[in-house]
């Protein structure tokens, strides 16, 4: 008896020395090990899809249509959508171009429209056609809009009834270059633009073959999503039917429920609300409150009023919040988790203190890019996590990189260096069967212009993020900058050599250079005249504090409508959050 209580008792006290041990030196291992499961296990279904039937994220909506047919879909604008209704509405939008016969299995069209459940039905319409679709921006106009075309070659055009007026002046231009303009409206004083809202009406619901939509490849182009060029134009990033069903995982991979109702105040242009949004709510059978454009005033209402579980942001939405004035229960909600990109760490803190301990899951990942990290510790700060077994299934690299000379830090035989833990590098992110970069449509030099070749070793290849990263030495990553002339403005990424050539237009202008610098809180664009050789960096570093730079500076006051001198005591209240930017 003696003997089997000491053997028990020297059992209990390994077992707690054991977990004592994995608390102090691994206290993250069993939420790895069980977000590695779920990776594991969402890859392992997507490699059936490859290698048996293949199944596209449209092909999941059509399941979840026939599975839960009265089920909420979407919620917009205090209406709601069940599964059966999109997809019926989607399946008319089909017919009629069927009937129309302006396009073909393999064919690309173009979407221009505003959030509403007909983006929805318009995109899946002509994907059940088999096209491909390219969402475009709707901030872009003019000689933007007609490079998008070009890019992508589409030869169709669906504009939203919103957004018809703002193709006044490139009508002309797209009659010509053939492409057929269809509109979401009834009533149309627009020459050659044809009415796709009257035609509905009549079209059936019945579903076109699936035959169709079918692909022989998940790596066939599904979408083209336009990101800011550096060149000053957009570059059409394409999207497989692969990279769509991973976005569609992201929710599900975060612990996201069929229960859940979820709210994408983003545009659906983006991958984020499109992919990551419309995809995983499918993919979860769950509901989505569509919202047409964010609203820091209503966001808190719309929670309450539709019982919102999930929320998509942006850092600058969680700002924005932050941003309005303190309420009575702002804690009284049914949110447990947001899911988004760019949330710096002070707005984090304080959206925890404000609105409840809601687990905020940040992931980092371009919309062309091979490389995906994902919070799911929710460690303040952090854009994603990474391990042992992660790196074993994505290969990637922070390197060495010369902030003032914009380039690589490469030894005596050309090779690329790796930073230490703690160092800020480059991140990037090697290219294989298992990781692949699909590019851009339209130049294959722009795809080549995002790959690195020979970094480590000879025939390499890798994906440049133009991100600067930081792995600590627990394994978080967090962003740092971005190299390169890009910046972030109100959730766009913003090419400054668009701004500069929209500037440099006005003739009294003698040299234009733009560039963006930190405000608390904010970015801020900073037109910059000079006559002498640019330095970009120097300028960046020197911030837009008047009694510390001796050129005169503007503020765009939004009230006045119009430019004013930068004072001391305006930039008093920027730096206080004081003033709109």
């Amino acid at each position: 008896m003696f003997l089997s209580v000491t053997w028990a008792t020297a059992l209990l006290t390994g077992v707690f020395s054991a977990l004592l041990a994995q608390r102090l030196c691994f206290p993250y291992f069993w939420k790895d090990l069980f977000y590695l499961l779920k990776v594991i296990r969402y890859g392992a279904l997507l490699e059936f899809y490859k290698r048996t039937k293949i199944v596209t994220v449209l092909d999941r909506f059509v399941q979840q249509a026939q599975r839960i047919p009265d089920k909420t879909f979407l919620i917009f604008e205090g209406a709601t959508y069940t599964y059966r209704q999109i997809e019926e509405r989607s399946n008319k939008v089909a017919q009629v171009f069927e009937q129309q016969g302006t396009v073909r299995k393999g064919d690309t069209v173009a979407m221009l429209m505003s959030n509403e459940p007909d983006f929805v039905s318009v995109w899946f319409g002509l994907s059940k056609l088999g096209c491909a679709v390219a969402f475009l921006n709707t901030n872009i106009k003019s000689r933007s809009l007609l490079h998008c075309f070009n890019a992508c070659g589409a030869k169709l055009l669906v504009v939203g009834a919103d957004l018809l007026d703002t193709l006044q002046d490139i009508l002309p231009n797209l009659h010509e270059d053939n492409i057929s303009v269809w509109a979401m409206k009834n009533e149309i004083s627009h020459p050659g633009v044809h009415s796709l809202l009257d035609k509905l009406e009549n079209a059936s619901p019945e579903p076109i073959p699936a035959e169709r939509r079918s692909t022989d490849s998940l790596k066939n182009a599904t979408l083209y999503i336009f990101t800011s060029g550096t060149t000053g134009l957009p570059k059409a990033a394409v999207i497989t039917h692969l990279q769509s069903l991973k976005a569609a995982g992201g929710f599900w991979a975060y612990g996201g429920k069929s229960e859940d109702v979820i709210y994408t105040p983003l545009p659906l242009y983006h991958s984020a609300a499109s992919l990551v949004g419309i995809g995983g709510t499918i993919e979860l059978g769950a509901t989505c409150v569509l919202k047409k454009k964010f609203s820091a005033s209503q966001f808190w209402n719309d929670c309450r009023k539709f019982d919102v579980t999930i929320f998509q942001y942006i850092g600058e939405l969680c700002r924005y919040l932050c941003n309005q004035p303190k309420g009575e229960n702002e804690k009284d909600h049914k949110v447990y988790m947001g899911v988004g990109n760019g949330l710096r760490q002070d707005v984090w803190k304080e959206f925890h203190q404000r609105f409840g301990e809601i687990r905020m899951c940040e992931l980092y990942g371009s919309t062309e890019g091979n490389l995906c990290f994902m919070n799911h510790i929710g460690k303040i700060g952090a854009v994603g996590r990474s391990n042992f077994f992660y790196k074993l299934l994505f290969k990637y690299d922070l390197v060495k990189y010369d902030l003032l000379r914009e380039e690589l830090v490469r030894d005596e035989q050309g090779f690329c260096q790796r930073v230490k833990k703690g160092e800020m590098g480059l991140l990037l992110s090697r290219i294989s069967s298992q990781s692949p970069f699909f590019g851009y449509a339209g130049s294959k030099q722009l795809t080549e212009n995002k790959l690195l070749r020979n970094v480590f070793v000879k025939g390499d290849a890798y994906f440049n993020t133009g991100d600067l990263m930081v792995e600590d030495e627990e394994n978080f990553i967090s962003f740092k900058d971005r190299v390169g002339d890009t910046f972030r403005w109100k959730g766009e990424n913003v090419a400054t050599t668009e701004v500069a050539e929209i500037l440099g237009l006005a003739d009294f202008i003698q040299e234009v250079n733009v560039y963006g610098v930190e405000v608390p809180g904010n970015i801020l664009i900073i037109l910059w005249r000079s006559t002498f050789k640019q330095q970009k960096f120097r300028l960046v570093k020197s911030g837009f504090n008047p009694s510390t730079i001796s050129d005169p500076l503007y503020f765009l006051d939004y009230t006045e409508k119009s430019y004013i001198p930068l004072t001391d005591s305006i930039y008093e209240s920027i730096k206080a959050g004081q003033r709109k930017l």
